[in-house]
């Protein structure tokens, strides 16, 4: 891993961003992207660098972490669909959604998001990685 890999910050309590990664860690080809829990210490200290993010309810995908003004933040439907491009074909086609308006977008994640826990269930704690794949999650 490099330090310039994605950090992909996620609900550690939602089955379905849990299940987000898992299917994001088996189709890494570079395995480089690096996870955290919102509501680790890693979380906790980008949103405080990016007071835009406090309240935020979404994954937040950081490029350059902790590398003062490289570090860049994208929420939402943005986010997710830089987790597309990173991933590489076929996934990276998902970028013709941008002729989207980012509103109507993220109208669209903010409606999934705030259902989520329904739908997939919500768990009392972040869930623990499998060991094969846990130097790839950091606090």
């Amino acid at each position: 891993m490099t330090d310039d890999a994605p950090v992909l910050l996620y609900d550690g309590t939602c089955g379905f961003c849990n299940a987000s990664v898992q299917f994001i860690i088996g189709r890494d080809r570079r395995n480089t992207m690096r996870f955290a829990p919102l509501q680790s210490e890693i979380g906790n200290g980008v949103i405080a660098r990016h007071p835009s993010l406090e309240g935020v309810d979404s994954v937040i995908y950081v490029e350059a972490i902790g590398q003062g003004t490289r570090e860049s933040v994208s929420v939402r439907s943005d986010a997710a669909l830089k987790v597309c491009r990173y991933l590489g074909a076929p996934w990276s086609w998902a970028v013709i959604t941008r002729v989207v308006p980012a509103a109507i977008r993220d109208w669209c994640y903010d409606l999934f998001a705030r259902n989520r826990y329904r739908f997939f269930g919500k768990h009392d704690a972040c869930v623990l990685p499998p060991s094969d794949v846990r130097s790839r999650f950091i606090e």
